[in-house]
């Protein structure tokens, strides 16, 4: 262990966990330090892992009987909600059926503890078996500088030294903002916290209430009356033999209007749609924690500098313009870049930022950065009054009125729809939304 790595990457979630998996296979002499008891231990978060970047990591991952996933997803709603209904655009296509899938709902605690798994085969198969390591229940205290240049940690009195060093710590920060990658302040009004609980039901009594076929699976965004209030959303995906319900709410509202968290959830939990989904399960699991809202302004100076590189929620990768929650697929690619630029790095010889610069340009060519350049305004739309109370209300008023059969004449469908425009915003408001949404979408 006195021998120089390769490289050191901090942090054992999705965008570690790529990161090493891509090392391991490039023969490369790594060691990627986890400060939990074992990768997964120490995150709450999970979800959907949207994307094809997995059968990459771990081909036919699907054949597994026992892998680190939960359900494929083949069917997707999103619910606009107001105080007494929920209004719901419902797809489902058997095309998701499809391997490799479009997105499974995984369990961070069981899935990156899978993955480290595969990790570690991967390096049992290198060239440097006996000299690359995954070691958890370490805390990284510092990124050891030599000139503005990484090279190592410090863990305690231990010190581990490295040509390069991947930052892969989570949103929490601390050894970006170290390194003079993120301001040591970023503003709350760029961040939500997530809260979430673990509901369990009888397998065969979720299968049914969903229903779902097999390992197929469903997800579930929410708009409207489930926030009471607050900027944000919610969402609802199935497990095995659980579903994740939850939230994710403006820090800065949350504060401004004085209400927490769990009462927001407990608020969310009283709606009809919702009581009637979780009546008879039993919550087992409850957390929150700290997600970035998608504004790119959050994002740390840069990707890179002398012997460093940032992945994951370290760089405030994250998105949500809408049509989903996208924050582990961009960890994972990430994390995929992040090590092929240092393998290219070791093939130079050269660590510095002017060979690490690469990792900069394969981001922004990637469908990462991309969809966060291309979708900022669809991200700032998403959490203006409008779209998180005014609208929602107006399609439940419409819904009631167009599902609505009563023993007197109907009225046609565009005036009930005049009448619900009247009663919650103006045609003037709905004529900017739908421009603004057509310029962003």
């Amino acid at each position: 262990m006195d021998e120089k790595f390769d490289c050191i990457v901090i942090g054992g979630g999705v965008a570690g966990l790529a990161a090493a998996m891509t090392l391991a296979r490039n023969n490369m002499k790594f060691l990627l330090i986890e400060r939990g008891e074992f990768a997964g231990s120490k995150n709450v978060s999970g979800g959907v892992l949207w994307g094809s970047d997995l059968a990459k990591l771990v081909p036919n991952y699907w054949e597994e009987e026992d892998g680190g996933w939960e359900r494929f997803i083949n069917h997707r709603r999103l619910t606009l909600m107001d105080e007494q209904s929920a209004f719901t655009l419902d797809f489902k296509s058997s095309h998701f059926n499809e391997t490799p899938y479009n997105g499974v709902v995984v369990l961070r605690s069981k899935f990156d503890n899978w993955l480290s798994g595969k990790v570690q085969e991967a390096i049992d198969a290198s060239d440097y078996a006996m000299d690359s390591f995954i070691a958890t229940n370490i805390k990284v205290d510092e990124v050891l500088m030599e000139n503005d240049k990484a090279v190592g940690i410090k863990t305690g009195e231990d010190e581990f030294h490295a040509d390069s060093v991947i930052i892969a710590e989570g949103v929490n920060n601390l050894l970006t903002r170290q390194v003079g990658l993120q301001d040591k302040y970023v503003p709350a009004d760029h961040m939500l916290t997530g809260i979430k609980e673990i509901i369990r039901f009888d397998q065969e009594v979720l299968e049914q209430k969903f229903q779902l076929n097999g390992l197929s699976g469903m997800s579930n965004e929410f708009v409207g009356w489930a926030t009471d209030g607050i900027e944000g959303g919610g969402f609802l995906y199935t497990n095995r033999d659980t579903i994740s319900l939850g939230l994710v709410l403006g820090i800065k509202d949350m504060r401004e209007k004085k209400k927490s968290p769990h009462d927001v959830l407990n608020h969310f939990k009283t709606h009809p749609a919702i009581a009637d989904i979780i009546k008879d399960g039993e919550v087992v699991e409850y957390s929150a924690h700290v997600v970035s809202s998608g504004d790119k302004r959050a994002m740390p100076k840069e990707l890179y500098k002398d012997g460093i590189l940032l992945a994951g929620e370290s760089a405030n990768l994250l998105m949500n313009a809408g049509k989903a929650i996208q924050g582990m697929d961009y960890a994972m690619r990430s994390g995929i870049l992040a090590a092929e630029t240092i393998v290219k790095a070791k093939e130079k010889g050269d660590f510095s930022s002017a060979t690490l610069k690469e990792y900069r340009k394969v981001m922004d060519e990637s469908y990462v950065m991309k969809d966060i350049n291309g979708f900022q305004d669809a991200v700032h739309l998403l959490h203006t009054e409008t779209m998180q109370q005014k609208v929602p209300n107006l399609i439940c008023d419409f819904g009631r009125q167009f599902f609505s059969i009563k023993n007197e004449p109907t009225p046609k469908s565009k005036d009930m729809l005049k009448g619900a425009v009247k009663r919650h915003a103006s045609f003037w408001e709905l004529a900017k939304l739908g421009f603004k949404a057509g310029k962003s979408l």
